[in-house]
């Protein structure tokens, strides 16, 4: 496997699988042809989708899976009825058996979550996983977690959150020192929770390679007032559908007024470039694909809504990922984080003993 990129696709995760799916693995495998695929999924659905694509031929592996996780199920029930036998499952246990570099699933994000935590366990030094997303902004593009993994999070574990997506933006946009902020409701040193304040000082005190910036709120996530915006999962759950509600409602607005003159239509046409700049801008297609952070091994979660361009985008962040090492990144730093306290815990020790 060291020469080769090998993805693991949960063949029967999302609304519209398996055809969405193998379609978006036709896509993606257009941008990453070195990589190779493994699909795991009812054989019977998933092979006459495949053999619409000849180039997909020598790229895909189908492995048969005799259950596929609902969206609806609850975690705890995927769990019993899914292990081992489900594709969700065999996709990830895939990435811990060293036969693939990445899962990718549209499936149920709670399942998802549950499996990949169960299968392979957490980094060291991480006590709960994280779910990244990555955001776009008026200064390009910037990093948001956690937007869903973890409900109720104390200070440490904001920290390791910081740690983690300030690894992920180094790995993705190439940044030494990125500029990390705390999601808050307000700037003042005194606003929020005792954990977002108690996070704020342990932050300012680590030995990270990040530049921190300080409490941010919630419009500064668009305008990309940093790289790197920490939240606990359910404030960050709630702003990222917010975003892309909102995001749906302008398009809306933006197709009805197009079309109700003449006068707008006409202008529609002298202004289609920038409209598509628009559109591009606000399609949440391109940017699909959640990072579960804080594991051993690199798991990617899509829209469960994601059409075939969404799940590509999925995979291909999973590709990245997999080339810049992310996982690695994020040890590193957690050790280079910890290793202050490891040593004065030490030295604690041998004086106590001396």
């Amino acid at each position: 496997m060291a020469d080769e990129l090998i993805i693991a696709v949960d063949g029967m995760g999302g609304d519209a699988a398996p055809e969405m799916v193998v379609h978006g693995v036709a896509i993606s495998h257009e941008r990453n042809p070195e990589a190779r695929f493994l699909v795991f999924g009812d054989e019977a659905l998933i092979a006459p989708e495949l053999a619409k694509y000849d180039r997909l031929k020598d790229a895909c592996r189908l492995v048969h899976a005799d259950v596929s996780v609902a969206m609806d199920d609850r975690p705890s029930q995927a769990l019993r009825r899914g292990r081992r036998k489900s594709s969700m499952w065999m996709a990830i246990a895939a990435v811990k058996e060293g036969e693939a570099h990445a899962a990718v699933s549209a499936g149920n994000t709670g399942a998802l979550m549950a499996m990949a935590k169960v299968i392979l366990k957490t980094v060291d030094g991480i006590e709960r996983p994280a779910i990244a997303a990555m955001w776009p902004t008026l200064r390009g593009e910037s990093i948001v977690l956690d937007v869903g993994a973890t409900i109720g999070v104390d200070a440490q574990q904001l920290v390791e959150f910081a740690v983690m997506g300030e690894a992920m933006s180094r790995t993705i946009y190439g940044l030494s020192r990125p500029t990390v902020g705390l999601l808050n409701i307000g700037v003042e040193e005194v606003k929020g929770l005792d954990e977002v304040k108690h996070a704020a000082q342990l932050l300012k005190e680590s030995n990270l390679p990040i530049e921190y910036y300080g409490f941010v709120e919630g419009d500064d996530i668009g305008r990309g007032t940093v790289d790197v915006v920490v939240a606990e999962g359910f404030s960050g759950n709630i702003a990222l559908k917010t975003a892309e509600g909102t995001a749906k409602q302008i398009a809306a607005y933006l197709r009805a007024a197009m079309s109700r003159t003449l006068l707008s239509r006409i202008g529609y046409v002298f202004a289609r470039g920038a409209f598509n700049i628009l559109r591009e801008k606000l399609d949440p297609r391109t940017m699909n694909g959640g990072v579960f952070l804080g594991l051993n091994g690199v798991v990617i979660k899509s829209h469960g809504s994601a059409d075939e361009i969404g799940f590509a985008s999925a995979i291909d962040l999973a590709a990245d990922m997999v080339r810049n090492d992310l996982v690695a990144r994020i040890k590193r730093d957690l050790g280079r984080y910890h290793a202050p306290a490891d040593a004065a815990a030490a030295q604690e020790v041998g004086i106590g003993t001396s």
